[in-house]
C-alpha cells in the first residue's frame, strides 16, 4: 500500500506555505515536500526528489493544480512522470484529476491532447517571431561576447603572427571561433581605410 506524498510551492521567498501544509497534513500526507519557486521554472529540485522516490501505490497530493504546474504541457508531462512511477496524482481543489479514477485517467489523456496542442502553437509562434525578425534586419541567435575593437584585436593579433590557441585562451573562446573572427572583414575599418586614401588623393 503507498502513501500520501504531499508537495507545497509557492512562488516567492515572501510567500508563505502554512496554508498549503495544514491542508496536506489534514488530507493525510506523511510527507511534505516544499519549494519556493516558479512554477516555470524547470528546474526545482524538491519536485525532483520527490518524483525520484516514489513507489508503487503512492499518491502525489497537491493543494491546487497551479502549484504543480503552469502550463498545460508542464502539467502532463509532470503527471506522466508520476504514473510512470505506477504512483497516482490528486488535486484536492480539483478531484476530478485523481488519476486512481477512470475521470482521472480521461483527464491524463485529455491532457495530453491539449499539451500537443500547445506544443504546435508554441512552436509555430516561435518560427512567426523568428521570420518577423529576419524580416526587420534583425540579427538572431546568441549576441556576441566581444566588442567591436576585441575583434579588431583579435585580427591584428592573427595576422602578426599570434597562435590560435594562444588567442583563445586570452579572450575565452574556441579556436575555430578565434579562427573565424581573424578571417571576418570589419566593413567599417575598410569604410575608414577609403576615406583615409581618398582624403590622401585629393
Amino acid at each position: 500500500m503507498g502513501q500520501k506524498i504531499g508537495y507545497a510551492r509557492v512562488s516567492t521567498v515572501g510567500q508563505t506555505l502554512d496554508i498549503q501544509l495544514k491542508t496536506l497534513k489534514e488530507f493525510g500526507c506523511v510527507k511534505i515536500y516544499r519549494e519556493k519557486a516558479s512554477g516555470a521554472d524547470p528546474m526545482r529540485s524538491q519536485l525532483k526528489k520527490l518524483i525520484a522516490s516514489l513507489t508503487e501505490g503512492d499518491i502525489v497530493v497537491v493543494t491546487r493544480i497551479d502549484r504543480l504546474a503552469r502550463s498545460t504541457f508542464d502539467l502532463f508531462s509532470i503527471v506522466k512522470d508520476i504514473t510512470n512511477k505506477k504512483a497516482q496524482f490528486h488535486s484536492i481543489a480539483e478531484p476530478w484529476t485523481d488519476t486512481s479514477t477512470s475521470t482521472g485517467r480521461l483527464m491524463l489523456a485529455v491532457l495530453g491532447g491539449l499539451a500537443d496542442v500547445e506544443r504546435d502553437l508554441i512552436r509555430t509562434r516561435t518560427s512567426e517571431g523568428r521570420m518577423r525578425a529576419i524580416q526587420q534586419g534583425k540579427q538572431m541567435g546568441r549576441p556576441s561576447r566581444l566588442t567591436t575593437v576585441q575583434k579588431r584585436e583579435i585580427r591584428a593579433k592573427r595576422k602578426s603572427g599570434t597562435t590560435l590557441k594562444s588567442l583563445a585562451t586570452t579572450y575565452g573562446l574556441s579556436e575555430s571561433a578565434v579562427s573565424r573572427i581573424a578571417r571576418s572583414h570589419d566593413t567599417r575599418e575598410t569604410t575608414t581605410e577609403f576615406l583615409s586614401d581618398t582624403r590622401c588623393d585629393s
